[in-house]
């Protein structure tokens, strides 16, 4: 604690990162000739208070179990929310078991009237962000996206509206490229107005627009993704129309969408390979829609793999370092592959995990009774060899060595 040698008020200093210091937060006090002011105000643009609030309103409900995904020392996370809490900006949900952070009536006004450009969608009008439900259904809907946006931003990616070109609202300006990684909710998407009745009961959380690619990005949490197999077959053609055939073609023309799937934890990518009862497995990631649709998990190392994704150029030197000495990848081989080893085994890198791919890749070795060469990283072992069930060898990266040397 420090006391102002002016007015004798004393004001905290507070710290985010080691290297950077913020601003206090909640009341901002000033002291006239007779009286004082105590108009609530917004922290400073450059506090974890002010992301907190911002973050919170494009999401809605901000689950209180994903804060530890949030840069910060849990004790000085602490301080802010009570802070927040103390200066009626920010309240707690608790309901159903499921505890979450909303936004106060003031935060809202305040922010709105600071960033018009940037809140105004999700704060104005009946919008789930707005007009907050209290059913488990709703809620959970809102914790999901909000896993996303919280992944996106700490691997990197804009996803505020001020940040990113309108790519889905009829009428605006043209853009020719994009240059950094942004990405679209699904709410964002509805913008373009008829033609998204085609994809009603979908269950995409929004879209990836990397230099990489394109990604469909859904998040099933713990749960085993089921998905309306037409309702999303739709939303992949239209993102095709969309977005490499009217808006982008020159960068995306013939690149083609891929999907992405958040989860929590390895389980739901392993009951998605081996399930088989009909009524639960998802076909729709094995039949062929899609030719790469990756599955992340909802933590760090998901974090860090989603900046891998989307760096095409750092991707291509990882590749090139796990195929030393390896030969060229076979494409009229009979089973997937990314190299052939010395005993004309095929190689896959299969890091990403991309379902279909590893799908491919073990079914042809059992079909054609083979081994093969299955590449993952370490916290990814033990899924791996209950996939492959001993047909594939394992070859697995360290990813802390992996991470010191690309993400340093």
């Amino acid at each position: 604690m420090k006391k102002s040698r002016k007015t004798g008020v004393s004001r905290t200093v507070v710290r985010f990162v080691d290297t950077e210091v913020f601003r206090p937060l909640g009341k901002k006090v000033k002291v006239g000739d007779d009286l004082e002011d105590n108009r609530i105000r917004l922290p400073g643009r450059d506090t974890l208070g002010y992301f907190l609030l911002e973050l919170i309103a494009i999401c809605g409900e901000f689950p209180a179990d994903l804060l530890p995904r949030i840069p910060g020392s849990t004790s000085y996370k602490r301080k802010v929310l009570w802070s927040l809490k103390k200066d009626g900006l920010l309240r707690t949900y608790y309901q159903n078991g499921l505890r979450g952070y909303r936004l106060g009536r003031k935060a809202k006004e305040l922010l709105l009237a600071e960033q018009p450009e940037r809140f105004s969608f999700y704060l104005t009008g009946n919008t789930d962000t707005n007009l907050l439900k209290s059913e488990v259904s709703r809620r959970l809907r809102l914790h999901r996206i909000a896993e996303v946006h919280v992944a996106m931003m700490n691997a990197g990616v804009s996803v505020f509206r001020d940040e990113k070109p309108s790519v889905f609202i009829p009428g605006a300006p043209s853009v020719q490229r994009v240059d950094v990684s942004v990405f679209y909710g699904s709410r964002e998407i509805k913008e373009m107005g008829v033609e998204t009745v085609k994809i009603r009961g979908s269950r995409m959380a929004g879209v990836l627009l990397a230099l990489s690619g394109i990604f469909i990005v859904y998040n099933c949490g713990p749960y085993t993704a089921v998905m309306d197999y037409r309702a999303e077959q739709r939303a992949q053609v239209l993102m095709e129309l969309v977005l490499c055939r009217r808006r982008f073609p020159n960068q995306y023309g013939n690149a083609g969408v891929s999907g992405l799937l958040f989860g929590e934890g390895l389980e739901p990518f392993y009951r998605i390979l081996t399930d088989s009862d009909s009524h639960s497995r998802c076909f729709f990631l094995l039949d062929g829609n899609y030719e790469h649709f990756y599955y992340l998990t909802n933590d760090r190392y998901g974090e860090v793999l989603l900046r891998l994704l989307c760096d095409r150029e750092r991707r291509a030197e990882l590749d090139c370092i796990l195929t030393q000495g390896l030969c060229g990848r076979d494409t009229g081989f009979t089973v997937e592959n990314d190299a052939i080893d010395d005993e004309g085994n095929p190689v896959l890198l299969g890091y990403f995990l991309d379902v279909p791919r590893i799908n491919r890749f073990c079914t042809a070795l059992q079909v054609q009774d083979r081994k093969g060469i299955l590449v993952c990283f370490d916290f990814q072992r033990d899924v791996m060899e209950r996939v492959c069930g001993g047909r594939a060898e394992l070859s697995v990266i360290s990813f802390e060595k992996f991470e010191r040397r690309f993400f340093p």
